[in-house]
């Protein structure tokens, strides 16, 4: 049996006749942009996410670097970041002329540790910007402490963790704001690129808000220098119709990880994820380590068996930011989860017998 690692065709043909007639709605409208079916998206994520407002923007890139616009963090700024994620990330902070400042993981959640954050704070610092990675919340109370103690704001990258939970609270409403994309992959996905925040705070998502649409609140009149940064209507539209299944479709993940959880338990060198007592992962992606994890990931190809690399590089090693003078050692912790991670088919159109597809795949491979 092939077993592809995400069969988004599957996925969006669950909800194909909805779509379609989302698609004809917002054709015939003869309205594309910065309309109705958008408000209408906005006002139902806020609610889903327990905040006061949801602002759709271009991609979740956009919603991070907008959160840290609206909250005047730039030139001369620090905001601590995760050493290991997405570079999106950290480019967001760099988008706005601030410095990411690069916190190492607990090791069993690959999320910040809040004692290596308090000890990363200096005078500069702006705002902690918290990923819950792979669709895990990360530790917010202990960051939420942080935040109210030295004055800084709490910024969700909730990027993969669409409806997760942490002591029974959706993310989205852990922090001064929250950022969500809602690239295809993704738990809530697009059939495009998309984004939003989410935020209680009313002046943040009046400035978002503006800074979204080329900084204008009235059409052909500018109020500060803005972007162009717009959750279109026909996104809008199809994000509409695939919400009311997000709770189900997690919840499919996480039947789909429990048989992973169960069946590749003690496999010699095999690293499964930790789940802290009061998490609910939603599980955008299954996440294993293994010191040979190039070796696995051949052999379970050959066997039919997709995987990914999620992520190869940690942000300090890229390219991008070797003016920043990093160099391998600095960041040890990621650097072993960037050689050793790899993500396993995951999906809610996977079946119990792809999974367990899977798992035999992975015991042959590792002789298990």
């Amino acid at each position: 049996m092939s077993v592809p690692f995400l069969d988004l065709k599957a996925i969006n043909q669950v909800h194909a006749a909805g779509l379609e007639a989302a698609f004809k709605r917002v054709l015939n409208s003869g309205w594309y942009v910065l309309g109705a079916e958008t408000a209408a998206f906005e006002a139902s994520f806020a609610e889903y996410c327990g905040s006061a407002h949801g602002i759709g923007v271009a991609n979740g890139l956009d919603a991070i670097f907008l959160i840290l616009k609206g909250y005047g963090i730039g030139p001369g700024d620090e905001v601590i970041v995760p050493s290991n994620t997405f570079i999106a990330t950290w480019l967001a902070v760099s988008h706005c002329g601030a410095r990411p400042v690069p916190v190492e993981p607990l090791e069993g959640t690959y999320n910040l540790d809040p004692a290596r954050v308090e000890a990363a704070i200096g005078a500069n610092t702006k705002a902690i910007l918290a990923v819950h990675l792979y669709g895990q919340p990360a530790d917010m109370a202990p960051l939420q402490d942080i935040a109210r103690r030295r004055g800084l704001k709490l910024i969700e990258d909730a990027a993969q963790a669409h409806g997760a939970r942490y002591h029974g609270g959706v993310v989205g409403q852990l922090g001064d704001a929250a950022a969500f994309s809602f690239y295809p992959g993704k738990n809530l996905g697009a059939l495009g690129d998309g984004g939003a925040v989410t935020t209680s705070d009313d002046a943040l998502a009046e400035r978002i808000r503006t800074y979204r649409n080329y900084g204008s609140k009235i059409k052909y009149y500018n109020q500060v220098p803005g972007y162009n940064s717009r959750l279109d209507e026909l996104q809008a539209a199809l994000l509409a119709v695939k919400l009311p299944a997000l709770d189900g479709d997690n919840q499919r993940r996480r039947a789909i990880a429990a048989i992973y959880q169960q069946e590749l338990a003690g496999i010699a060198g095999l690293v499964l994820p930790e789940i802290p007592s009061w998490a609910e992962p939603v599980w955008h992606l299954y996440v294993v380590r293994h010191p040979q994890r190039d070796v696995l990931a051949k052999a379970l190809a050959e066997q039919g068996v997709g995987t990914i690399v999620h992520y190869p590089v940690p942000p300090h090693l890229q390219p991008a930011y070797a003016d920043q003078g990093y160099k391998e050692g600095d960041f040890p912790l990621a650097e072993a989860i960037h050689r050793e991670v790899l993500s396993l088919p995951i999906g809610p159109t996977m079946s119990e017998a792809q999974a367990l597809e899977v798992c035999a795949a992975v015991r042959k491979a590792l002789n298990a």
